[in-house]
């Protein structure tokens, strides 16, 4: 995988570009890829942003959205976009599995596929070019980055501003979590200065969900969470029929797995959601609880060092019972944390 900064020279001779990224894109996946989008348009290449899956309705907002297409429904068309591209840029996913039903069409075309990414062991030998930084605090945070190194600052327009503050805000944590350096708030600072309206953004990203949704919320911390706290770890286990009582939308369970973690003493803090068709994991840890670790060891996932997730074809109570194991097997790594 060559680096990054050598296709700055290229930037200005326009080609076929499809910007993807994984499954489900979440406010960064959206905002980085959305970003690079406003960004590229510019030089005058044909780009088209891709995503796996349908995306939270939350997310919708973001200038350029309405273009996007959601590869489960348009699949022919995008499987052709994919075919003749000339470059296809991944955002926020370090291996091609992430992208679901597209990976076979991504792993066959002849195009030249980019990375940028912040999570840790890439595929590398899948890339052309690429840049993998697991300091980064987010995606967004590296496209700017990107922009910012290729010499054509100058085209950070409110479009790109809205869409990459966006998307480090939302992996930060609203700026909260250890990878906000000093530079994640140099960056804000700069997209402040051009003008970026920030207040409206958290709006749109927080203030922008059904009554249904609260109401879940409180029967999931109520009746769905377990707190143990000999392992310094918390549980939330969602049966399938929880998502149909409370008419749960894709994106209504994001930041749920940050609640248990807000406990005092809580090191791990696991989410556990029956899907149907497969069993979907997030984990969070405080201190040195390396959860990307965990999740790789038993649940087929990966991620960041507090930042996790995984997946299991297995019943719920199997999959629970799964990560009862696992904790008992970290109970030496678990049950360091001081009070």
């Amino acid at each position: 995988m060559q680096h990054i900064q050598d296709i700055f020279s290229l930037l200005e001779h326009p080609k076929k570009v499809v910007i993807t990224t994984h499954q489900k894109p979440d406010g960064d996946a959206m905002g980085s890829s959305l970003g690079l989008y406003h960004f590229l348009i510019q030089f005058g290449h044909q780009v088209q942003v891709i995503s796996p899956t349908n995306w939270a309705s939350f997310l919708s907002w973001m200038p350029g959205c309405a273009t996007v297409l959601d590869y489960e429904s348009e699949t022919s068309r995008c499987d052709k976009m994919i075919a003749d591209a000339d470059w296809i840029f991944c955002l926020d996913f370090n291996t091609l599995v992430r992208t679901k039903k597209m990976e076979q069409a991504l792993a066959a075309s002849g195009a030249e596929r980019i990375l940028i990414d912040h999570h840790q062991q890439p595929q590398s030998e899948m890339f052309a070019y690429g840049v993998s930084d697991t300091t980064k605090s987010s995606t967004a945070e590296m496209v700017y980055d990107f922009i910012v190194g290729s010499g054509f600052q100058n085209k950070l327009n409110d479009d790109i501003a809205q869409c990459l503050y966006a998307g480090v805000m939302t992996d930060t944590g609203s700026f909260r979590f250890p990878s906000t350096s000093a530079a994640v708030h140099t960056m804000v600072a700069d997209l402040l200065a051009r003008g970026l309206k920030q207040s409206v953004i958290h709006q749109h990203l927080f203030d922008n969900f059904s009554e249904s949704r609260l109401r879940f919320i409180g029967n999931v911390l109520s009746n769905r969470m377990q707190v143990f706290y000999e392992y310094n770890t918390a549980l939330i286990s969602i049966p399938q029929q929880d998502l149909v009582k409370y008419e749960i939308k894709t994106g209504d369970t994001e930041g749920l797995v940050n609640y248990p973690l807000s406990i005092e003493g809580i090191k791990l803090a696991a989410i556990i959601i029956d899907r149907g068709e497969e069993r979907k994991c997030s984990f969070r840890s405080k201190g040195d609880f390396d959860v990307n670790t965990f999740a790789r060891s038993y649940f087929d996932g990966g991620g960041h060092y507090n930042a996790a997730g995984g997946q299991s074809k297995e019943p719920l109570e199997a999959v629970v019972a799964k990560f009862m194991m696992a904790i008992k097997e970290n109970k030496d790594k678990l049950s360091t944390y001081q009070f």
